[in-house]
């Protein structure tokens, strides 16, 4: 009887549930529209609806409830009441290896196909293990934490007297269960940065120098900046996002962390900025641009169904546009750090190539990422330099012998 209540309850959600909306904003309103549900109940409703999602495209034919059970059986590798009630047989088999229970699914649903889960694999980023990352959606990503310098053993002190599981992924970041109350576990909120660990590494990429003028153009709520920071405390930053409440959420977090000096701007970058930005001149300008966000879909898997393949196209237009319009205000020898936490080599390698051979940049490093192998987000970062400015040949003006002298 569980079981099945489990099961109306996922088909209520899915359901109401509107595909422009990201579900971990519409839950939330669900579940205050159904007070009646408890604790678990609501555990096992968010896992049973993100499960069903991370089956991707995959038996797009066949009922929702048989795609659910696939699902259920192969993101779990502990028993469950509802894996238990709907498929007695293959909870016998819930704790083999991903690789034997994708076999089992195979010779119960010969259609079965891996690549449909996430059916652009022919158009990931040169680097990505396939199959690799598409197995990776079958396993929910960690929560990851970038603990401020100094407060190392404060964290992980808390953290074991609260009995959290962590890992050390080396440079101050720490792996956490998905879904670990911090807010329960610190007063103080100082003390780290919520993070993800690829994130965190685009940092390899920055090489800032004490007192160098920076500009972080899309900076969102700030993280990049506060990595820069974290490198280099002495750097002179300007800030800018198109969007004025996320802003505001950068300057609390930026609060939280001390920094005061900071130049804060609210700018469209597919237009002319000069009317902000007139005269200012950068040793670095960070550009973590629009993108599809398909790097991250472990995370939002309900993006992998309401994604269309034009949406590609748009991003890639979209980074052209807007690059041109920052890197202009980049002095010479100087670097653009190109970010994104895109899959899709249209928005990485091929943009790329293309600011290499328009905008007078050279390439000195570009990486894919691969956070598909540590329960993180997969992105891609490239450093490229500002090449030398070429001169403008004075104007001739051709002597005229018949010219008459004054």
């Amino acid at each position: 009887m569980k079981a099945l209540n489990q099961l109306k309850t996922f088909q209520r959600i899915l359901a109401e549930y509107p595909a422009d909306v990201p579900l971990g904003k519409f839950l939330p309103g669900f579940f205050r529209q159904n007070k009646q549900m408890g604790s678990t109940d609501r555990k096992v409703a968010s896992r049973l609806i993100y499960n069903y999602f991370r089956l991707g495209r995959a038996l797009a034919n066949h009922p929702d409830e048989d795609r659910l059970m696939v699902a259920e059986f192969l993101c779990n590798n502990q028993l469950n009441s509802f894996i238990q009630h709907f498929k007695p047989d293959w909870a016998a088999c819930i704790g083999f290896t991903l690789d034997e229970k994708l076999a089992i699914v195979k010779a119960t649903y010969p259609d079965f196909k891996l690549t449909d889960v996430y059916p652009w694999s022919d158009k990931l980023s040169a680097g990505i293990d396939r199959e690799a990352f598409l197995k990776s959606f079958f396993i929910q990503p960690d929560l990851f934490i970038r603990v401020r310098k100094g407060f190392e053993h404060q964290v992980k002190s808390e953290l074991t007297k609260a009995e959290v599981t962590f890992k050390d992924e080396g440079n101050n970041c720490l792996s956490l269960p998905n879904g670990t109350r911090l807010e329960n576990i610190f007063q103080k909120q100082h003390l780290f940065e919520v993070q993800d660990r690829s994130s965190q590494q685009t940092a390899q990429f920055f090489q800032p120098q004490k007192w160098e003028h920076w500009w972080d153009a899309c900076a969102a709520s700030g993280g990049k900046s506060l990595l820069l920071y974290e490198q280099e405390p002495t750097v002179k930053l300007v800030v800018s996002d198109i969007r004025e409440s996320i802003l505001a959420n950068l300057d609390e977090r930026f609060e939280q962390a001390g920094i005061r000096k900071y130049q804060k701007k609210l700018v469209d970058l597919t237009g002319n900025v000069d009317p902000e930005l007139a005269n200012y001149e950068f040793d670095g300008i960070i550009l973590d641009a629009p993108c599809s966000g398909s790097g991250t879909w472990g995370r939002t898997p309900e993006m992998i169904s309401h994604f269309e393949d034009h949406r590609m196209e748009f991003f890639q237009r979209l980074q052209k546009t807007i690059t041109p319009n920052v890197t202009k205000y980049l002095k010479e020898g100087k670097p653009l750090i190109y970010i994104t936490c895109s899959a899709f080599k249209a928005e990485n390698e091929e943009v790329v190539d293309y600011l290499v051979k328009n905008l007078n940049l050279r390439l000195e490093d570009q990486q894919v990422l691969q956070g598909y192998t540590h329960k993180a987000d997969t992105m891609f970062a490239a450093r490229l330099i500002q090449n030398p400015r070429p001169v403008p040949e004075p104007e001739v003006i051709p002597f005229d012998m018949n010219m008459t002298l004054q």
